[in-house]
């Protein structure tokens, strides 16, 4: 057993030294960065917009503080991308409070997002569509306050950078998920072509602006998140090998085949722009098959939750939240070592699961088009890959 242990973290010391040394060696080279998505990107976004604070133990592995308004212990995969850029980690268009500096870039996620236009029994009203009209205004002002004078310098972007910036996206993950509450599979896949057509809406209007290079992560496996499991999985025949909903699963590649056939539309139709697809499904769902390899010991059980194994999920008590259940109070805590769960709270991935996502885009194998080729050691995440597996 110490001898396996000190392989895992033998095996994490690893992960770290060359997930920096490939930050540092890759072409990940732009002035700004704008983002849009949901959860898995929002910095606070959600939690500035409607006036809540999420409590620890949100945050608490890296930031020590739950004001940060991430959905996870710590950093997110946006977080760590900006760190390979050498930049500063984004602020959130709607944060007000800390001085937010946006010179380079802002991020419009916010968790709870669609793409699809947010109704009145939506979590989040800032779908996509709000989001890339929050921009346009964004830019706007920004222009007019350039052009007051130079001491707006600082904390702005440079009109440039609207052009030369890098442009990311993270979202479509709550349309899939939450039409499976009231629709079946079949038609959950039917609406598919329509939430792209609202994706590609967006896309058109930022072209517009001025945005040439794009970063668009697909979906992960929806069917592999608790939350998904605990609700749609009672039924054992509903599940595929991993234990995963294998619906929601179906539901999130065929997303993802249309998503990339957007892509390459995209290409086509506008010659001068970067358009790239990063495969965050097969990272994600590699990561939860082999598990083991990459020093986690949880796949699928929750970090911060209540209810024990398998899961530990219990929707009516969220992570750091306290309930009388059946006249019996409760607390969803934090387990001991987040390091060894891949999920954090049902929904949402821990932070060193987001640091191991975020590994593997960064190889440029998971992208099309890939950018591997730009990369000065393209060869040492496959190398990561050979040594943890021959633990």
């Amino acid at each position: 057993m110490a001898s396996k242990n000190y392989n895992v973290v033998a095996f994490k010391v690893v992960i770290h030294c060359i997930f920096l040394v490939v930050a540092n060696s890759s072409d990940l080279s732009y002035p700004a960065v704008f983002n849009f998505g949901d959860s898995n990107s929002d910095t606070g976004d959600l939690a500035a917009g409607l006036g809540f604070q999420l409590i620890q133990p949100y945050g608490q592995s890296y930031f020590n503080a739950s004001s940060t308004g991430r959905f996870c212990n710590g950093r997110l995969i946006v977080d760590f991308l900006m760190d390979a850029m050498h930049m500063p980690f984004l602020n959130a268009y709607m944060d007000s409070i800390g001085l937010p500096n946006f010179q380079k870039g802002c991020n419009f996620a916010a968790a709870g997002s669609t793409i699809l236009a947010a109704t009145a029994a939506s979590l989040c009203p800032f779908s996509f569509g709000i989001q890339v009209s929050q921009f346009i205004r964004f830019k706007a002002r920004v222009l007019e306050l350039l052009a007051a004078g130079q001491k707006y310098k600082k904390y702005v972007p440079a009109e440039d950078y609207f052009n030369r910036g890098l442009y990311m996206f993270d979202i479509g993950q709550n349309d899939l998920a939450g039409a499976f509450y009231s629709k079946t599979l079949d038609q959950v896949l039917a609406s598919i072509p329509n939430i792209l057509l609202e994706f590609e809406t967006g896309i058109k209007k930022l072209y517009d602006q001025g945005a040439r290079n794009f970063w668009i992560h697909n979906t992960g496996p929806l069917g592999c998140l608790a939350q998904n499991i605990a609700k749609f999985g009672a039924d054992s025949s509903k599940l595929d090998e991993q234990g995963c909903v294998s619906s929601h699963n179906q539901a999130a590649k065929t997303f993802n085949l249309q998503l990339q056939a957007l892509c390459t539309k995209l290409h086509g139709q506008y010659p001068d722009a970067n358009v790239t697809n990063v495969d965050i499904f097969t990272i994600k769902s590699n990561l939860i098959s082999n598990y083991s390899n990459y020093g986690f010991q949880q796949p699928i059980m929750v970090c911060c939750g209540y209810g024990g194994p398998p899961l530990n999920y219990d929707e009516r008590v969220t992570c750091g939240s306290t309930k009388n259940l059946n006249g019996t109070i409760v607390t969803a805590k934090s387990c001991n070592d987040s390091s060894v769960y891949v999920s954090w709270d049902g929904t949402h991935y821990t932070e060193a699961a987001n640091q191991y996502v975020t590994s593997q885009i960064l190889t440029g194998k998971y992208s099309y088009p890939s950018f591997s080729g730009k990369m000065l050691i393209p060869s040492l995440a496959q190398v990561t890959t050979t040594e943890s597996q021959s633990m």
